[in-house]
């Protein structure tokens, strides 16, 4: 069995979950128009820029669900869903995990974006496993606002993805081939450390870091 690791915004679908997600709310409503899009427009511009402090981003991002109830949440996620994210979803993305599901890959999607945004998306790409970053919730399953652990970005991914197969029995070595999909310089730790890194509708320094190591370059979206 090898594995496949998949980035999720901008990789496998051609937009950032977590900045749709915020403009969302600002469409129906639910946060403030003006102070919001401009907070939510800073951080997506450093995500491109590569100056995002994740903790920063996710105690903005987690702290806007806190301030709302989890039944409204999750109603307005499924909106959220039939609006933004399946009218997205690509057939190409949709045969790529296919062809690692078929070949008996174990397939995870890894991502920076938190859970309660991403978990839904996954099922919707048909994946099963998703390492993202984990808000606290309380027992009766309200989020907190807070982040459990440290953020699933940048070096975190590595972090996270060898705590997730340690708790398995497994490590990345003990693959024969591992793959990992990404569209961004973020994740360039864990290209790095699969045998199979695929620079995956690549920004412009990816794309240059790719290209000078030698690593495929893949478009799903054209």
């Amino acid at each position: 069995m090898n594995i496949a690791l998949f980035d999720l915004d901008h990789t496998l679908i051609p937009l950032d979950s977590d900045y749709e997600w915020g403009q969302f709310l600002v469409r129906i409503g639910a946060v403030d128009n003006e102070a919001f899009s401009r907070r939510n427009a800073q951080f997506y511009a450093q995500y491109e820029a590569g100056t995002l402090d994740p903790v920063e981003y996710l105690e903005f991002a987690l702290g806007t669900l806190a301030g709302f109830p989890r039944k409204q949440l999750d109603t307005w996620h499924e909106q959220f869903m039939a609006e933004v994210i399946r009218p997205g979803i690509r057939q190409t993305a949709l045969d790529l995990v296919r062809r690692h599901q078929d070949a008996g890959d174990e397939v995870v999607i890894i991502t920076a974006t938190n859970r309660f945004v991403t978990a839904p998306i996954a099922a919707a790409l048909g994946v099963a496993n998703l390492i993202a970053a984990q808000p606290e919730e309380t027992p009766e399953g309200e989020i907190t606002g807070k982040l459990l652990g440290i953020p699933t970005s940048g070096s975190g991914k590595v972090v996270h993805l060898n705590d997730w197969l340690a708790a398995q029995g497994k490590s990345l070595s003990g693959f024969p081939r591992s793959y990992f999909y990404s569209d961004s310089q973020n994740d360039i730790p864990l290209l790095s450390a699969v045998t199979d890194p695929v620079a995956t509708n690549p920004n412009a320094l990816l794309r240059a870091h790719a290209s000078a190591q030698g690593w495929p370059i893949l478009s799903l979206f054209e």
